[in-house]
């Protein structure tokens, strides 16, 4: 029992160090915690989120690796269905889900190039004993312009239970963000910004030719992405500028002085009162 809680404490410690971390550098970072603590190897891999990496398929098309689309060592690309390396016997959707697959990865792709401008996304989806659950991802990665450098992951995992009639499923989300931006100028030299988010979301809607599952995941990813992304502009940028403006005093000591001076005294005055 001594041992378990040990383990216990030992892997919220290393998850509450991962998130305080910078997210372009988990990866190092999540390797030096292992070599600390070996036991904790495969809960920490199953339970961090790792920047998004970008393959070529045997089509030309980019798409993106995840635990979610690899067996053994090979990974499987959303658009030509195929491992690379080639595996004869690795897991793939059943027919009707491949179709699906295929769909959604055309309609997260039209998503993603509205949304972003650029980048590369993926859906992975695979088949449950009740229903199907799925992962879509989106990375875009900045291209140093203007010296600034940054990267963008979003990785959302969904699972889908359908009534037994199929005409209505409930959908349940869980949505991590990873974004790091550095600048570099010579007015202001080099600065890092980065963090993450995750988020959870469960809802039920009606399925039907007006309503299929691609358009009720869509909304729910899309309304997920909008309010994390204003979460993380309110908490780093915001949090950040506040920090800044601290510093630096635009007005002078003496003005600042003036101030608080007449603040004292209207909170001495309104005391009275």
């Amino acid at each position: 029992v001594f041992i378990d809680k040990m383990t216990d404490r030992q892997l919220d410690c290393a998850l509450d160090l991962m998130r305080r971390l910078p997210p372009q550098n988990v990866e190092e970072n999540l390797t030096g915690v292992i070599d600390l603590v070996p036991s904790l190897c495969e809960e920490l891999l199953s339970s961090i989120d790792q920047p998004l990496k970008i393959a070529k398929d045997s089509s030309g098309k980019d798409y993106l690796l995840c635990d979610y689309n690899r067996d053994a060592d090979s990974y499987r690309s959303p658009w030509t269905n195929e491992y690379d390396p080639p595996l004869d016997d690795g897991a793939v959707p059943s027919k009707p889900l491949r179709d699906l697959e295929v769909t959604a990865n055309q309609a997260f792709d039209v998503y993603r190039d509205l949304y972003y401008e650029g980048g590369v996304s993926s859906v992975y989806l695979w088949d449950l004993q009740e229903g199907f659950a799925g992962v879509i991802l989106i990375k875009k990665v900045g291209d140093g312009s203007k010296k600034i450098k940054g990267c963008y992951d979003s990785i959302h995992v969904f699972e889908v239970q359908e009534t037994s009639r199929g005409a209505n499923a409930t959908y349940k989300l869980t949505s991590t963000v990873m974004l790091w931006l550095e600048t570099n100028r010579e007015t202001s030299g080099m600065m890092q910004l980065g963090g993450s988010l995750t988020r959870q979301k469960q809802e039920s809607f009606t399925v039907s030719d007006a309503s299929p599952h691609i358009a009720n995941i869509g909304g729910m990813v899309e309304d997920m992405e909008n309010k994390m992304r204003n979460t993380l502009n309110e908490i780093y940028f915001g949090k950040t500028k506040d920090v800044v403006n601290s510093l630096r005093s635009a007005g002078g000591l003496g003005q600042q002085q003036v101030k608080n001076a007449l603040a004292a005294e209207l909170f001495q005055t309104l005391k009275r009162k």
